[in-house]
Formats: C-alpha cells, structure tokens, sequence
C-alpha cells in the first residue's frame, strides 16, 4: 500500500493543515520543509481541486508554482532535501534513492568535500541533482564537473575557502536555483512511480 494518502482525500479537503492529506503528500514527494507547509501548500490548496486530477497533475501544479517563485525562497525549498552523499537523517524515500551499493567511505569524504565547495560557489543554495540510479560515484563525477574541478578522491582539494563565488541573486546563481527546482520535480514524478501512484 502506498505511504501516499488517497488523492480524493487531498482534494476533498486542501486545507494546507501540516497534519492534513495535502501536507503529508508534498512532504512525501518533496521531502518536508518550513517553507513548503508555510508558502508551497496553501499556495497549492487555492488551486485544488480543479486543476488536478493525478498526483502528476499535483506535481506539475507545485511546480508552476515553485518556477514562479523569487529565487531566495527556491533556495529554500531545494534546501529541504538531504545533501548527495549524507546518509543520516534521511527520510524513508531519500535513503532509498541514495542507498546503491555500499559506498566507498572515500568517496563519501569527496561528497561531503563538494558539497562545502558548492555551497561556498553558491551561498544559501544545496546541490540537488535526480540520481536516477546513478552510484554516489558517478554523482560526484557531475559535481567535479559543475564545480569544474579535476577528477580526485581528495576530500580537502581544492581547499573550500579557495572557492570563488558567484552573487547571490545574480543570472548564475538564479539559473543554478532553477535547474535544483526542476531536478526536485523529476525526484518526485519519479518517487510517484516508485510509489506506484
């Protein structure tokens, strides 16, 4: 049986309550946040029900309006998912999709290294990529790439602090909030089909 509550019982009552059906099926496909029970679902609720009728439909919806959003409050919903490579913490769902096979703890070190790396180049934002059934490994690989570092396993190379950044709000940083957005929708129409909704 799907941890999903029954779309009918969405749409019956959208109140955004952060115990109510609407709430507990974004927090499932989106994984849980402040700023998606305080701005995500009442904004969602004064569009159910008639603009959905699947839980895609819910998706799509969410995402209209995530993509009309000001960038800092993006930030802040991205934010609400685990960071690639953590492997504490994790919701159900999250632990699953970053689970594979056992990680090397070297690799888990490099993860952890990007991770501050990003977060310096892109202040207030948290990399989120959709994994797909790709190994922590092949996902540091894209995270060399974004960063545009060599190859490595170092977990202190290049030094964080070394990092140039890019400013907060500008063209680089709003486009790097918007394709976190978009790669948060593909995680969840995927979660939708893992959960076979």
């Amino acid at each position: 049986m799907s941890p999903l509550p029954a779309l009918s019982a969405v749409l019956a009552d959208p109140t955004p309550a952060a115990d109510g059906a609407l709430a507990q099926a974004l927090a499932l496909l989106f994984e849980p946040s402040p700023v998606l029970a305080d701005v995500l679902a009442p904004q969602l609720a004064r569009t159910l029900p008639g603009a959905v009728r699947t839980y895609s439909d819910l998706v799509d919806a969410a995402l209209a309006l995530l993509r009309t959003w000001d960038p800092a409050l993006q930030a802040q919903f991205v934010g609400g998912h685990p960071r690639i490579g953590e492997v504490q913490h994790l919701s159900a769902l999250s632990a699953r999709e970053q689970a594979a096979a056992a990680t090397p703890p070297a690799v888990l070190a490099r993860l952890a290294h990007l991770n501050a790396c990003y977060e310096r180049r892109f202040p207030g934002l948290r990399y989120i990529t959709f994994v797909n059934g790709r190994s922590r490994e092949q996902v540091m690989r894209e995270m060399e790439d974004v960063l545009g570092f060599l190859r490595s396993l170092s977990a202190d190379e290049p030094p964080v602090e070394s990092v140039a950044q890019v400013d907060v709000g500008g063209p680089v940083w709003r486009g790097e909030a918007q394709r976190a957005v978009e790669d948060v929708g593909k995680i969840a129409k995927a979660r939708l089909k893992a959960l076979g909704a």
